[in-house]
């Protein structure tokens, strides 16, 4: 019988009813002291330490809830046995740096760019996060967790965000790409989105995975690794402003295009006029439909590409037949379901969970002043699965930054997330009659900030870490 109990609750449970949250980024000081820290995060007492809130808290949801993930180094520092790391994977033990040219954390993403705590990567040794409704609650319980005088760690670094109304995110789409679905999980308040259920080994270890014969490798002893997972944690800074106005030069571009009434049949259902100013309007969303992959509504374009159905925001829908999803879709080249694509043996094996909230204030134009510079905006991701290497990395260097998955965009990035340039950069969108329209010159929008990967242990071996001793 599979414990939810045992299980840190940001890792099948999202924290939805939670809009704040604050990232903690600790260097393990007193590791005798640190051990006593962990131990007391599990003791179920609540007089001191937060506790880590479990995967299974019933119908009583918690004010605040509190987790946890280390560090290869984190754990090096808390006594782990050298028998113990060696069997950690190699991209875990060589850190998200040294991973910086698979992940297109390159030109201003480089690792050498990132602000402070993330230009010292070995003294990241914990990542604490706080979730809660209010930002008193945030600051009650990095209280709690780091009184004055606490021996255990050194605060390097935080980081902060909150959900926008309505699941909006920076760039103005509706987020609500679907987590994966769990076989032997009830969760009645995941819609059934049309993927097949993952199996529990897609994101812990221990437990079979759709890759028949194939488990990860669960680190030793079993009250380790068992029911742990990996994380990487990403700060992605985001253009917003360079966002809306690329839509508005690509609008401009298009307008003069001999084909673009194919792209214009609906621009009346999309709330535009027929003037040329309504036109670029209709186009600039047309655009921002097709990069994503989801009109910003959240409307699948897979389902309606030819405008925004509110009906159809969390309908089921795969790639299939002739799809006017394109190809290079940022959703389409995430998370190709059962699409067509090269490597058939991994639609369904590279997904991941996926928990991600905003940071900075949102964007408003009508308050924008050119002559000040922009406040930095971002996202705060975790891309948790059992397979660094296998789910996170494959699908940002194969799919990403490469498309290795359809020979129509290999060569290209992805649209919204990938490593862009300028002067290579392209994107194909699709149109009715079965040809394309080729949009050039995209920048990056996206680049990283800082990040780690860590490891996501159970309450079991949270309890181990704190039994350690050296």
């Amino acid at each position: 019988m599979f414990n939810l109990a045992d299980l840190q609750g940001n890792i099948l449970r999202g924290y939805r009813h939670k809009p704040h949250v604050r990232y903690l980024i600790l260097e393990v000081a007193d590791p005798s002291a640190a051990r006593r820290w962990l131990t007391d995060s599990v003791s179920g007492r609540g007089d001191g330490v937060p506790q880590i809130t479990s995967g299974n808290w019933g119908a009583n949801k918690p004010d605040t809830c509190f987790n946890i993930g280390l560090t290869y180094e984190g754990l090096r520092a808390l006594g782990t046995p050298s028998s113990s790391l060696e069997m950690f994977p190699n991209e875990f033990v060589e850190g998200m740096t040294a991973r910086a040219l698979k992940l297109g954390d390159v030109g201003q993403g480089a690792p050498e760019n990132w602000p402070a705590p993330f230009n010292e990567p070995k003294r990241i040794h914990l990542i604490v996060t706080i979730y809660a409704e209010k930002v008193e609650q945030l600051d009650e319980v990095q209280e709690r967790a780091l009184p004055d005088g606490e021996e255990a760690f050194r605060l390097l670094g935080t980081r902060e965000g909150c959900s926008f109304p309505d699941d909006v995110v920076h760039f103005g789409y509706r987020d609500n790409i679907m987590q994966p679905r769990f076989e032997g999980i009830h969760d009645p308040k995941r819609h059934d989105d049309g993927q097949p259920k993952a199996p529990l080994g897609t994101v812990l270890l221990g437990h079979p995975t759709n890759l028949e014969g194939l488990t990860w490798q669960v680190p030793q002893p079993a009250a380790l690794g068992h029911n742990g997972t990996f994380n990487a944690f990403r700060v992605l800074k985001q253009d917003v402003v360079g966002f809306e106005e690329y839509l508005d030069q690509a609008a401009s571009d298009l307008i003069k295009h001999p084909q673009v009434d194919e792209l214009l049949c609906a621009e009346a259902k999309i709330g535009q006029v027929l003037s040329t100013e309504g036109r670029r309007g209709a186009l600039r969303e047309i655009v921002a439909a097709n990069l994503c992959g989801r009109w910003r509504d959240g409307t699948p374009l897979a389902l309606s590409a030819d405008a925004p159905d509110p009906n159809l925001v969390k309908a089921k829908f795969d790639y299939v037949g002739k799809s006017r999803c394109p190809y290079g879709a940022h959703i389409r080249r995430c998370n190709p379901r059962g699409g067509q694509i090269v490597q058939r043996v991994a639609n369904n094996s590279r997904r991941l969970v996926r928990r991600g909230v905003p940071y900075g204030p949102a964007y408003d134009p009508a308050k924008r002043n050119r002559d000040q510079p922009e406040p930095e905006r971002g996202l705060l991701g975790n891309f948790i699965g059992a397979s660094l290497g296998a789910q996170f990395e494959a699908m940002s260097c194969d799919w990403l930054n490469l498309g290795l998955q359809d020979p129509r965009i290999t060569g290209s990035d992805d649209p919204l997330l990938g490593a862009n340039d300028t002067k290579t950069s392209w994107f194909d969108l699709p149109l009715k009659s079965g040809g394309t329209i080729r949009l050039r010159n995209l920048p990056r929008f996206i680049w990283t900030r800082g990040g780690a990967y860590t490891f996501l242990p159970s309450l079991s071996a949270i309890r181990y870490l704190g039994s350690l001793m050296t």
